[in-house]
């Protein structure tokens, strides 16, 4: 399929697709996928019929090779590929080549790939361990991938019951102040967790597993006397518990469980001087065995490439921010 450069020269490579039905949307709108990963990967792609020359440094023409096969795939199997997808390839062809099965959710309405390789590590560390701590910037889909594995256990009847939950502080303000009973206090600090269960899952099936109780949405607070045996436990937006009330959560798993705890330590909404419960964890349970930790950065945000250019800016105003999940995935 391609010739075999030397790491350290610059390389001419030749693909060959087989499908011609394929390429219109392999190549984009007047090529402009071949154009996305010309600029995202610094090589000059060059398409004659079914035929692509990639030239450029040895590391990234391998790269784009690796990115166009794993996208031509995507289109041989049924799936789509936007713009999103092309920057997924890009980012995933940069990083280790070892994605297996291990690293794909696979739910009912779709197939979930990772979009980068901290993703690839987040969801295998979610099918090995039965506590995880996702850390980084918004975008890099710290929570919608713990939704979509915690739905794939709850179909393989893995697990009994999906758990989500937030801590009820949000930029200041706090439950009280918001009008309404519980559930309607409650709403607005959960949505995105909603979000997340109704893009993976159709409505009727969503709105049936919570009025029996299979799906259960609630503040921090709730969880407290609780033992959550099996089932799937996600915290988000961790960064704003406090450290009794980290200790609390965490010490409610139970039997058969699986507890992903996510957070933005540069996001911090708790009081100035208030210690997070989130930083604590993280350096009171470093090297606990069973406990694993993947750290998200800019390269990972999986929004618009215009995310990724804000939060590194932020991160280069303040410094640099290694406890926000600059640190590579391990």
């Amino acid at each position: 399929m391609s010739t075999a450069p030397r790491p350290d020269a610059d390389a001419t490579i030749h693909i060959q697709f087989d499908d011609n039905k394929l390429l219109p949307l392999l190549y984009g709108a007047h090529d402009e996928h071949l154009a996305r990963l010309e600029q995202q990967l610094g090589v000059s792609l060059v398409s004659r019929g079914n035929h692509v020359t990639i030239a450029g440094p040895a590391d990234a023409a391998d790269a784009a090779r690796i990115a166009l096969d794993r996208l031509y795939r995507r289109l041989r199997d049924g799936e789509v590929v936007s713009e999103g997808e092309v920057d997924a390839a890009a980012r995933m062809a940069r990083g280790p080549q070892d994605i297996d099965d291990r690293a794909v959710i696979r739910i009912r309405r779709r197939r979930i790939s990772p979009r980068s390789p901290a993703q690839a590590a987040y969801i295998r560390a979610m099918r090995e361990c039965d506590m995880i701590f996702a850390l980084g910037p918004a975008g890099t889909g710290k929570t919608y991938l713990a939704v979509c594995a915690a739905v794939e256990m709850f179909n393989t009847g893995r697990v009994d019951r999906i758990i989500l939950s937030r801590p009820a502080v949000e930029a200041g303000e706090r439950l009280g102040f918001l009008p309404g009973d519980v559930r309607e206090k409650v709403d607005p600090y959960l949505r995105p967790l909603f979000d997340a269960l109704y893009d993976t899952l159709l409505a009727e099936t969503v709105i049936r597993n919570l009025e029996n109780g299979a799906f259960e949405i609630a503040p921090l607070a709730f969880m407290r006397g609780r033992t959550l045996a099996n089932s799937f436990i996600i915290l988000d937006e961790a960064q704003n518990t406090t450290p009794m009330q980290m200790k609390m959560f965490l010490t409610r798993l139970g039997e058969n469980s699986r507890m992903v705890v996510t957070g933005d330590l540069s996001q911090v909404d708790l009081p100035v001087g208030d210690m997070p419960g989130l930083r604590n964890a993280v350096e009171t349970l470093d090297g606990v065995e069973g406990i694993r930790f993947i750290r998200f950065s800019h390269v990972d945000v999986v929004r618009p490439p215009l995310v990724s250019r804000i939060i590194r800016a932020y991160d280069v105003q303040e410094g640099g921010r290694e406890d926000s999940g600059g640190r590579p995935a391990s």
